[in-house]
C-alpha cells in the first residue's frame, strides 16, 4: 500500500477520495486550510487509520512540500472552486488554484512522486455550441475560474513532457453527493435545491431553468481518480469524468420534487443569470472508457435519492 497525498482532504470530494484511500489500506497525508474545507470532515477521517493532516495552503510551498513528501500518488484538488469568486477577485483566486497547482507539480517532482492526478474543470470548455463535450474541443474559458483550471492542465501537460513527471487531468463535470454543503458560497445547485424544498422553500434558479449539465456521483468520481492513478495510458491526457447523461435544471428540480413528496408543488423563484454561468453542459466519457475502464455507476435518480436521505437525516438532528 503506498502512501498518498490528497490536496483539499476536508473538502467535499477530497473527502470521499481521501476515504476510499484509507479503506484500500492505504497511507494517507491530507493538505488543506479550512477555507472551503469542513473540519468536521477531517474529523471524520482522524477517526480512520493512517490518516494524518497537513494544515496548509497550496499557496505555502512549505506546506505542499511538508503534505508530498515521501508520497506515491498525488491528488490535487483544493482550490478556490466558484465561478462567481473568481470573477469578483481573479488575482486571488489565480495565487490559489494556478499558482499552488505549480506548487503541488514542484513539490511532486522534487520527491520522485509516481503520479499526480489533478481535479480540473469543464468550465474549460465554455459557451461552444458543439455538444457533447470531448476534450479535443478548444478550451473557452468564459470565467477566470474556467482559465485558471486550464492552465493548470497545461501545466501538468507540461510537467510530464519537460520532466517526466506523470501527470492526469481530470475535467470533473458536476460532481454531487452526501456531504456537499449547501450553505457554502461555492454551494451546487443539488444541495441548494434539496435543502430549500426539504426546508419547505421555493427552490431559486438562476435564469430560465432550461440550461443542462451532466451531474455525476461523487462515487463514480472517486472511482475515475483511482483509475487515473493507475492506469498506463493516463499519464499527460485531459480526460472528461461524468455520467454522460445531462438533464436541464427543470428536469434536475422535477426529480428531487419526486424524492420529496411532502414538499409539494412549490414554484420555482427564477433569478437574474449569473455571469460567467453557461448554457449548455454535456459530456462525451468516451475517453475515460477507453484510457481508464471508467463506466459510472450511480444513475441521478438513484443519486438524488441518497442525497435527500442524507440531508434529512442531518436537519432531523439539527432540529
Amino acid at each position: 500500500m503506498a502512501k498518498v497525498c490528497v490536496t483539499g482532504a476536508a473538502g467535499f470530494i477530497g473527502g470521499h477520495l481521501a476515504e476510499a484511500l484509507l479503506a484500500q489500506g492505504h497511507e494517507v497525508v491530507g493538505l488543506d486550510d479550512f477555507s472551503s474545507g469542513k473540519r468536521e470532515n477531517a474529523a471524520l477521517l482522524a477517526r480512520l487509520p493512517k490518516f494524518s493532516l497537513v494544515e496548509g495552503s497550496i499557496a505555502d510551498p512549505r506546506d505542499v512540500e511538508r503534505a508530498i513528501a515521501g508520497a506515491s500518488w498525488v491528488f490535487h484538488l483544493a482550490a478556490i472552486p466558484s465561478v462567481p469568486v473568481s470573477m469578483a477577485e481573479p488575482s486571488r483566486t489565480n495565487a490559489v488554484n494556478v499558482g499552488g497547482t505549480v506548487n503541488v507539480l514542484e513539490a511532486a517532482r522534487r520527491h520522485g512522486v509516481s503520479r499526480v492526478v489533478l481535479a480540473c474543470s469543464c468550465a474549460a470548455y465554455g459557451d461552444g455550441p458543439e455538444q457533447p463535450k470531448h476534450e479535443l474541443l478548444q478550451p473557452r474559458p468564459m470565467s477566470p475560474y474556467a482559465a485558471q483550471k486550464v492552465a493548470c492542465e497545461l501545466y501538468a501537460q507540461t510537467y510530464t513532457r519537460a520532466y517526466g513527471l506523470p501527470c492526469v487531468a481530470l475535467r470533473f463535470f458536476n460532481v454531487y453527493g452526501p456531504r456537499q454543503d449547501p450553505k457554502s458560497e461555492y454551494a451546487a445547485a443539488i444541495p441548494r435545491f434539496t435543502t430549500r424544498l426539504l426546508e419547505g422553500s421555493r427552490p431559486i434558479v438562476f435564469g430560465d431553468g432550461r440550461q443542462t449539465r451532466d451531474f455525476v456521483h461523487v462515487t463514480d468520481v472517486v472511482r475515475a481518480n483511482l483509475l487515473a492513478a493507475q492506469s498506463d495510458r493516463a499519464p499527460g491526457e485531459v480526460i472528461n469524468v461524468a455520467s454522460g447523461r445531462s438533464s436541464s435544471l427543470l428536469e434536475l428540480i422535477a426529480l428531487i420534487h419526486k424524492a420529496i413528496p411532502e414538499a409539494g408543488k412549490l414554484a420555482i423563484d427564477h433569478q437574474a443569470p449569473r455571469a460567467g454561468d453557461l448554457r449548455e453542459s454535456s459530456a462525451d466519457i468516451s475517453k475515460a472508457r477507453s484510457l481508464l475502464g471508467y463506466e459510472p455507476q450511480v444513475t441521478l435518480e438513484e443519486g438524488l435519492k441518497g442525497v435527500v436521505d442524507s440531508f434529512r437525516s442531518l436537519m432531523k438532528k439539527a432540529a
